[in-house]
């Protein structure tokens, strides 16, 4: 099951598309200096059991995890130097352990230039509860 997906979606006149129809086109991207974070919201406690990030430039990435109802007391979870692919998505696959979450963090930490953007990220696995 895919709990999650990441689409910047910046025209304010149009309503963001679904994650089924997203253009490829959009991304989130730094500003050009590090560290540079985001966070993820699942709305569950979920058990993840594996991420699934495209990106372009991200040299080292950072995930904290957290099961509060809010936003807070992210603990460190993985952190990953990936691989440059000039002209090319970075696509990084990550088996879990331990994936308890209600909200991901992902902080990259430095990139390969001086901007560095995430396509997508997929997080499978399964929900454990309701927020309460």
């Amino acid at each position: 099951m895919v709990l999650e997906h990441l689409n910047k979606h910046t025209d304010k006149k149009e309503p963001p598309p679904l994650p089924h129809t997203k253009p490829k086109k959009t991304f989130w991207t730094t500003t050009g200096m590090f560290p540079q974070e985001f966070i993820i919201c699942f709305h569950k406690h979920v058990r993840i059991e594996r991420l699934v990030i495209q990106s372009y430039f991200v040299r080292t990435l950072r995930i904290e995890k957290s099961t509060s109802k809010e936003p807070v007391d992210f603990e460190p979870w993985i952190e990953r130097d990936l691989v440059h692919t000039e002209g090319q998505l970075q696509n990084e696959e990550i088996m879990t352990r331990d994936g308890h979450a209600t909200y991901l963090r992902f902080i990259i930490i430095s990139a390969f230039d001086h901007f560095a953007s995430v396509h997508s990220v997929s997080a499978e696995g399964l929900a454990v509860s309701n927020l309460s």
